[in-house]
């Protein structure tokens, strides 16, 4: 069985019936399920939080029996930071580690496979990882 770590941007998209995405982000996450658990963590939890007004809200929308909740491995912290800090060598703006480090991070360290529509940064920063993406 593969578990697959969904990003925060694919769960948006079904819960927003997203116009331009939604069937792909549907059919992806179905054919994940399929093949085995279904991951968020705490930083995908926090982003998908913002579509929602409660936090029982945001829970019916991510049931634990579909998307099995794991903590982040200290270890993808470590390496979120090194890929952080490349993203800056390489002339990157933002001054504090983007959540997509956090999530790549957590996707490598744990061999989880990644299902995301922004592949760009995940590629860039991880390129060994197993990515689903259009």
């Amino acid at each position: 069985m593969t578990a697959t770590l969904v990003d925060s941007n694919v769960i948006l998209d079904i819960a927003s019936e997203d116009d331009e995405w939604l069937d792909w982000s549907a059919a992806m996450l179905t054919a994940a399920a399929e093949r085995g658990p279904v991951v968020i963590n705490p930083v995908i939890y926090a982003e998908v939080s913002i579509r929602f007004d409660t936090i029982e809200a945001l829970d019916d929308a991510l049931p634990p029996e579909l998307y099995m909740r794991v903590a982040l491995p200290w270890e993808a912290a470590f390496l979120a930071a090194r890929a952080f800090l490349e993203y800056r060598q390489r002339g990157g703006a933002k001054t504090s580690p983007l959540p997509d480090f956090f999530i790549g991070a957590h996707a490598a360290i744990a061999g989880l496979t990644l299902l995301t529509r922004d592949v760009r940064r995940y590629r860039s920063y991880f390129p060994k990882l197993r990515i689903i993406a259009p």
